[in-house]
């Protein structure tokens, strides 16, 4: 939004008229958006080549402008270019965004070859002030990036404890709405800490401190997922199933509800509190005691008198309040230790020994990509080139001067989406948010009337909500863009009713051209997206658990971390493939229930597997964790069972079967009476194990994978 205030500036100083001035606004917004780098020399360099990128854009818009047939061709050439260009990363993609968005821009403002020394000014003034704010002005680097997203991680860690908070309050009219808002805060902060890792490599001063912090966030994760099911097992009469957390509508196991005047719970909820005062606000002395008193919890002695469930919250409070204290060091260096207790001293010796432990391993792994109409880049722009064709063509039929909005549409329909699903889902988004963009739009229009000023703020206030929508609404964004346009028609004089509702009409037939292109050229169905997505989760699922069991039964030591985030990757990749399938209007109900419970079952499994892979690298440092041999009989099993599974989803023909058998528990039953029953291998360690068993049975029946009968393995 700065760039764009900067260029209006500019221009309106340099005397530039209103459709120079839309011209610049929006040349300023294209350029800002476009750069996606993440260090500040890629992102000059890539600006810098935008910027002739746009003047050719611009200058072959205005040449073709009384060409209409050699205008239409190099359209669907450049339309083809620029989506093809996303194969050649970042860059790439950026440059074929300006290029397509400035041609755009031209026809918007009708540039003819006598505005082209004018359009061009607003071109270079826009480039330049964008560069100015990105450069100068608001300057974004990678460590302040990732300095906001730690700023993030911590709102939304706050936000999971107050909503864990309601859920120990709730009663039972209340108590499945506060487990869907746990949730759904437990979601967003997996997703800030995907973000984090992502912005880890170059926002850190090298690769040990990257390492350390994904460790530290990871635990912190870990520490607040698991403090939700300590919860809900407090409020139920049996341990609380981990797929509560992730299915959709799942109810709160029981009806209960926690003594109200009971004096360990007001002490529970005191200290809940005093854990999102600690979250929210890591930093000095005044809060020391509070830290303290938390993590003398995970001394046995310390723990109120309660029932045993109740105490595991108390624990649950303990690991949270750690997670907090080593995210806190890894992220903000060394800390006054002078009002430690001993139960403090402890957790930062065992954290210290824990970041010694850390040692970076190099893994290369090469991947085969497909090549020809097989790469998605080529298979999109083939798609994308036929639907903008039928666009031009149907749009002009609409109207010989609007006939673009069908286009644009129709190319926004197809970015970020792999399947005739996810695009059908995004165009039907993306018109309804043009709908009600355009009362919108009537109703503004007629209030700024011909008040250049006033339209230009409020087009500055809807670009930042749409920027700021984006990530959370496409719906939204579709408005606030479509009520930004009316204004800017408005401003050119070409505002009416009938221009608005017209909008409304082409983006009807962009979409309509995109979900015809998408479903007959080169098609990739949702089922055979999300199949081979799902394909990715469960062989990284494997990967994960079986390092992590090798780790634990006393195998050499690999890095799970990096294995862990490709796993959460994998499994957001579905999440977002299977949108279309779990949207709340598909008539197909029971396919939609199956997606989610699906998916709620690799969630839970990945939960269950990432806290495996945390603890298997506390082995060398944690002294109540040790390899045992065992544990491979009882990863053998779950191993198994994850590559039959995969088998069947990546081959119909396949006929391995998944094993049933007893608990794993029951598999690590010493063999010399009166011997160690588990050897220092933990009750966490094993329920862990448990549970991920149990979620990848689970997985058998919906996804149809014969199961054997129950036996050993």
């Amino acid at each position: 939004m700065g760039s764009i205030a900067l260029t209006l500036v500019v221009l309106a100083l340099l005397g530039a008229d209103v459709p120079h001035l839309v011209a610049g606004a929006m040349a300023a917004m294209v350029s800002t958006f476009a750069v996606r780098e993440k260090q500040r020399g890629p992102q000059a360099v890539t600006l810098a080549l935008g910027l002739p990128v746009a003047i050719a854009s611009v200058t072959l818009a205005a040449l073709l402008h009384s060409h209409v047939v050699a205008g239409d061709l190099f359209f669907i050439a450049l339309i083809f270019s620029a989506v093809y260009g996303r194969r050649f990363g970042d860059r790439g993609t950026a440059l074929g965004l300006i290029g397509f968005q400035l041609y755009f821009v031209s026809l918007f403002v009708g540039a003819t070859v006598s505005d082209l020394p004018e359009l061009c000014v607003s071109v270079v003034t826009a480039v330049v002030c964008s560069a100015v704010v990105r450069f100068a002005l608001l300057p974004e680097t990678p460590a302040g990036t990732l300095q906001r997203l730690r700023d993030a991680f911590r709102a939304r860690f706050a936000q999971l404890v107050s909503a864990q908070l309601d859920l120990l309050d709730a009663g039972p009219q209340e108590a499945d709405r506060s487990l869907e808002n746990v949730r759904e805060r437990t979601a967003r902060l997996h997703e800030t800490a995907l973000m984090i890792q992502g912005r880890l490599e170059e926002g850190t001063a090298d690769e040990g401190t990257a390492r350390l912090v994904q460790r530290r966030v990871a635990d912190a994760e870990i520490a607040a997922e698991r403090l939700a099911l300590l919860l809900l097992t407090a409020r139920s009469a049996e341990r609380t199933d981990t797929l509560t957390l992730h299915l959709p509508g799942a109810p709160v196991p029981t009806a209960g509800r926690l003594p109200v005047r009971d004096e360990a719970v007001e002490t529970l909820r005191r200290d809940l509190g005093a854990l999102r005062l600690l979250v929210q606000h890591p930093g000095g002395t005044a809060l020391s005691h509070v830290r303290n008193r938390l993590l003398s919890y995970r001394d046995e002695e310390s723990l109120p008198g309660a029932s045993p469930a109740v105490q595991d919250v108390f624990r649950g409070i303990g690991e949270a309040a750690r997670a907090v204290l080593g995210l806190r060091i890894a992220l903000d260096g060394p800390q006054d230790e002078s009002d430690d207790t001993p139960s403090t001293a402890r957790s930062r010796e065992e954290l210290d020994a824990e970041d010694a432990a850390i040692d970076a391993v190099e893994e290369d792994t090469e991947r085969e990509e497909p090549t020809g109409l097989r790469r998605p880049t080529t298979r999109a722009a083939v798609q994308v080139a036929v639907g903008s064709s039928l666009a031009i063509v149907g749009g002009e039929l609409l109207s010989s001067d609007r006939w673009y909005w069908a286009v644009l549409t129709c190319w926004i329909v197809f970015l970020n989406t792999s399947s005739t699903g996810e695009i059908l889902v995004k165009g039907y988004r993306r018109l309804l948010g043009t709908v009600f963009g355009v009362v919108a739009g009537i109703v503004l229009a007629g209030l700024v009337g011909q008040h250049t000023g006033t339209a230009f703020a409020l087009v500055l206030l809807f670009v930042f909500a749409m920027f700021y929508t984006a990530p959370l609404s496409y719906t939204l964004m579709s408005f606030f863009v479509t009520a930004a346009l009316g204004l800017l028609y408005t401003l050119l004089h070409t505002y009416s009713l009938s221009v608005l509702v017209l909008r409304i009409a082409e983006t009807a037939l962009g979409a309509a051209c995109g979900v015809f292109a998408a479903a007959l050229v080169l098609p990739v169905a949702t089922d055979r997206r999300t199949n081979e997505l799902l394909g990715t989760v469960l062989e990284r699922l494997g990967e994960v658990t079986r390092t992590a069991v090798e780790q634990l039964s006393g195998g050499p030591p690999v890095e799970l971390l990096d294995q862990a985030r490709d796993l959460d990757q994998a499994l957001a990749d579905l999440r977002a493939a299977t949108q279309p399938l779990t949207h709340p209007v598909t008539p197909l109900r029971a396919r939609r229930d199956t997606a989610r419970y699906v998916v709620a079952l690799l969630e839970t499994a990945a939960y269950h597997a990432r806290s495996l892979a945390a603890t298997a690298e506390l082995l060398p440092t944690h002294p109540s964790i040790a390899a045992d041999p065992r544990l491979r009989r009882a990863g053998r099993r779950i191993a198994h069972n994850i590559e039959a599974i995969t088998a069947h989803v990546t081959d119909e023909r396949a006929t391995d079967r998944v094993e049933r058998g007893p608990s794993i528990a029951s598999l690590l039953e010493p063999q010399v009476p009166g011997t160690a029953r588990y050897g220092r291998v933990t009750d966490r360690v094993l329920r862990h194990l448990q549970r991920l068993d149990e979620s990848v049975v689970g997985l058998a029946r919906p996804l149809g994978v014969p199961v054997g009968a129950p036996g050993g393995t």
